[in-house]
């Protein structure tokens, strides 16, 4: 037996493996200086001039980070880059930052604080809030037809910086860039919008085939995305790509979609890990805090991973969920046990977290998953899963369905690696 020791919540769980594992990793690193990264992105951005030639003395700048449930070393870059706007001639008093929270909760004082790190107490801080009419201002619609309704600060600010970090996104391709904007700092209703163009046209039914993990282009949800971003004209992009251990990859400055894309592609490179087949167990950790703070963010770990399952195969998430399903709403869609009945309804009256859900019960139709999780088993068993109490007793459950020569692999970080099955010749 081998001893394995997976991330879960702030903790982690051990426990003996009884078969031969293979460990899906990233590429290996060379992290560098956090600062020296930074520093070069800012005087070498990409598709625009460098801040001082875009940013004038006495400008008002409002500054848009991610909110606690996305890590993005906004403590450490966001120190850095104030001082280049102070250095312009901007005064802290002309800075503001402005919580992209989409459709999330608040934020507390002390989760403020993480993100500000050093600016805290220094630097004025808002929360944007998707449902007050009076932060809000319509922008017209997009190409695509879309109304974009936005966050009023960030318009009327003389110049907007949009921060955050790029990863893989279940179905807008990536996260990072355009998302930053919207949904982050848009009304509820541009929030739907936008993210309903995951479904092909009625009459075809189902899901877009390109709206999916790492992919752009055709991706209807990310043209979506990014046409609805482009009207809130932002001036800046910083976009961060970090390993698992919060490492410093690569920063990316300048254009909203330039700088974006080459965030993406490192990315890809980076946590994209081929097999030759699909396994008949996977044993995924989200990667801990924030990854799994809650189960809508959990569900990516659970999307990626499933790639590298056959069909039928086995799953186990370890998801800790410390904040529950992570919206007031989600666990109510479960009331729909038929997918077809279940995607009839989001047609009806679609949510972000009812699109989440379906995706997670899809695939409980699809795989048996076994849930480490603080959810109750009878919540578990609604979305379709099995709870198990801890590590060992999920590898336990699952013995019973492997056969004799199974193919296992374990996922330490479920929540930035992307499987792919690549057939040798």
């Amino acid at each position: 037996m081998v001893g394995i020791e997976l991330k879960y919540g702030a903790e982690k769980q051990s426990a003996e493996l009884p078969f031969p594992a293979e460990w899906l990793r990233p590429q290996k690193f060379s992290p560098a200086d956090p600062e020296q990264l930074i520093r070069r992105a800012l005087q070498q951005p990409l598709g625009t001039p460098p801040l001082a030639e875009i940013v004038k003395p006495q400008e008002s700048v409002v500054i848009v980070v991610s909110d606690i449930t996305r890590y993005s070393g906004s403590e450490i870059f966001l120190p850095i880059l104030v001082e280049e706007l102070n250095r312009i001639g901007v005064p802290d008093e002309q800075i503001s930052i402005l919580v992209a929270l989409g459709i999330h909760r608040r934020q507390t004082a002390t989760e403020h604080r993480k993100i500000l790190g050093p600016l805290a107490g220094r630097i004025a801080v808002y929360d944007h809030d998707c449902d007050d009419p009076q932060q809000l201002v319509a922008l017209g619609q997009s190409e695509s037809g879309l109304s974009v309704v936005v966050n009023r600060r960030a318009v009327e600010a003389d110049r907007l910086i949009v921060t955050g970090t790029v990863g893989f996104h279940y179905f807008a391709g990536f996260g990072g860039g355009r998302k930053g904007l919207v949904p982050g700092i848009a009304s509820r209703q541009t929030c739907m919008d936008s993210h309903f163009a995951v479904f092909n046209p009625p009459v075809v039914g189902g899901k877009h085939p390109r709206a999916t993990t790492g992919v752009l282009e055709g991706n209807p949800v990310h043209q979506a995305l990014l046409q609805a971003a482009r009207l809130v004209q932002p001036d800046f992009l910083l976009n961060t790509v970090l390993s698992p251990q919060k490492e410093f990859l690569g920063v990316f400055c300048g254009d909203l979609e330039q700088a974006h894309l080459a965030g993406c592609a490192l990315v890809q490179a980076s946590f994209q890990v081929a097999l030759t087949e699909a396994v008949d167990l996977a044993i995924i950790s989200c990667g801990g805090e924030p990854k799994d703070i809650n189960f809508i963010q959990s569900q990516k770990a659970l999307d990626y991973g499933c790639r590298a399952v056959r069909e039928g195969g086995t799953i186990i998430l370890l998801a800790a969920c410390r904040d529950g399903f992570g919206h007031p709403t989600f666990f109510d869609w479960f009331r729909y046990q038929d997918l077809d009945e279940f995607e009839a309804a989001l047609r009806a009256d679609y949510q972000i977290n009812g699109q989440t859900a379906h995706a997670t019960l899809s695939k409980a139709r699809r795989f048996r998953i076994l849930l480490v999780s603080e959810l109750t088993a009878e919540q578990t068993e609604k979305m379709g899963m099995e709870k198990a109490a801890d590590l060992t007793a999920a590898i336990e459950k699952a013995r019973s369905d492997l056969p004799a020569d199974a193919k296992v692999v374990v996922i330490p970080d479920g929540g930035m690696i992307l499987p792919t099955i690549e057939k040798a010749f």
